[in-house]
């Protein structure tokens, strides 16, 4: 059964972040996988709130000379809300933004449509979308825990340049979930990278299958490098699971990105063959659901499933997704679970999940200083409902107030990624 991690200076572990996807790129004709968008939406609602009950079951927890002890004395309860998130939004990133490129690279550049941009312009509408309301947090958290200059101005450095994640003390220090945004933007930076290269290296293979194998051969060599590391680092150099930055660090996560990657190549392979039927997505939904269920329920510190738990992970999410994915088309409202996925609540909390990610932990900090949240292991139901509560309220304010409006600045840069021209001359008589 899995076991809480060590809690860092007022911080929580792991569970990951919701960042505002980008749309599902490409041309008019890759109608399903614009169909299934509010399928993912779902998802990224019901993650983030699943990454928010589970930082409140990590407050609950206490301490004492016997070990650590969970708010409910129940493995198979812990090991729902123990269940993490975090590869399930590497691999959904991941898959969305590889799409454009996996489409240019097999079925040439043409068939990437709009959504493929050069790297500049890739970067600029990232930064747009996560920088504003990270770096605002990150100022906020850290200015109110140090209230005297210079404070602890490395954790500061470190989170503003994204390299928090390689430092072992202050990993989990002022926000402590953003540690995965470090490899969110390592791993952009690898996407621009190796996009292009990918493409150019696929307009000189004469078939179409030539073209898959490659892109498929490069995601499984990038989903493997991690779990050498792994396995070297702990079996080799016995590193205990509690040097962060050695199991934290993008050398050893990079296995989500890699599986979603590969979910992009082939999806963009199959197109419209293969595709499952109801009753099929759902086997394979239960199967990798049960999986990963039992991955959490048998995972302890050390052992097999704990050690190579994430790339476990990555690939009964790439599972799911592609059970979710890859449905016909009239099938696409039969599978019944689905329906909490589209679910208005569930696609609302979707919407707002990177700004609920973001607050939802000062929020819970907050309200334990001041004495909102009921002490003890019995009050965690009602601590819970309250940090929810209030975190949604303050998610919301904040996507509408921060989120959506800097996101707006995407619209400064055309189609093809050039300033855009908001007054352009014109010729003749002017309108009067």
């Amino acid at each position: 059964m899995s076991t809480a991690v060590e809690p860092s200076e007022g911080t929580t572990l792991t569970k990951e972040h919701p960042l505002p996807a980008e749309p599902v790129p490409g041309p008019r004709t890759h109608k399903p996988a614009r169909a299934r968008a509010v399928e993912l939406q779902g998802f990224r609602g019901l993650a983030a709130l699943s990454t928010v009950v589970f930082h409140v079951w990590q407050q609950y927890y206490t301490y004492d000379a016997a070990g650590a002890h969970p708010p409910v004395d129940n493995p198979y309860l812990g090991a729902l809300i123990s269940l993490e998130v975090i590869d399930l939004f590497f691999v959904m990133s991941a898959y969305l933004l590889t799409l454009s490129y996996a489409r240019a690279a097999i079925d040439g550049p043409a068939a990437g449509g709009s959504g493929v941009r050069s790297g500049r312009d890739f970067l600029f509408r990232r930064a747009v979308r996560i920088l504003p309301l990270y770096f605002l947090a990150v100022l906020v958290v850290w200015s109110s825990r140090n209230p005297t200059l210079p404070g602890d101005w490395r954790d500061l450095v470190g989170h503003l340049t994204f390299t928090h994640v390689l430092d072992r003390e202050r990993i989990f220090y002022t926000l402590g979930p953003t540690w995965s945004l470090s490899l969110e933007v390592a791993f952009y930076l690898a996407l621009v990278a190796l996009g292009p290269l990918a493409i150019r290296a696929c307009a000189r293979l004469a078939t179409r299958r030539a073209r898959v194998a490659l892109c498929l051969s490069g995601c499984a060599a990038l989903f493997a490098a991690p779990v050498l590391w792994i396995s070297y680092a702990h079996y080799a150099l016995d590193v205990p699971y509690t040097d962060w930055p050695v199991y934290f660090g993008p050398q050893a996560r990079f296995g989500g990105f890699a599986a979603g990657m590969a979910l992009a190549v082939l999806l963009v392979a199959l197109g419209e063959r293969g595709r499952v039927d109801a009753r099929v997505a759902t086997t394979l939904s239960l199967a990798a659901l049960g999986g990963l269920y039992a991955l959490s329920y048998t995972a302890d510190p050390e052992n097999v499933p704990h050690t190579y738990y994430h790339p476990l992970a990555a690939l009964l999410w790439f599972v799911l997704l592609l059970a979710t994915l890859h449905l016909r088309e009239r099938d696409g409202r039969r599978v019944r679970w689905h329906g909490l996925l589209r679910a208005r609540w569930v696609t609302g909390v979707g919407l707002i999940s990177y700004s609920l990610y973001i607050w939802h932990e000062p929020v819970m900090l907050e309200l334990d200083k001041w004495g909102l949240l009921p002490r003890g292991q019995l009050g965690f139901a009602v601590g819970t409902l309250t940090v929810v509560a209030v975190a949604a309220v303050v998610g919301a304010a904040s996507y509408w107030l921060i989120e959506y409006p800097a996101a707006l600045l995407g619209r400064a840069r055309d189609a093809r990624g050039a300033p855009r021209e908001f007054y352009p001359e014109t010729g003749g008589d002017t309108a009067r």
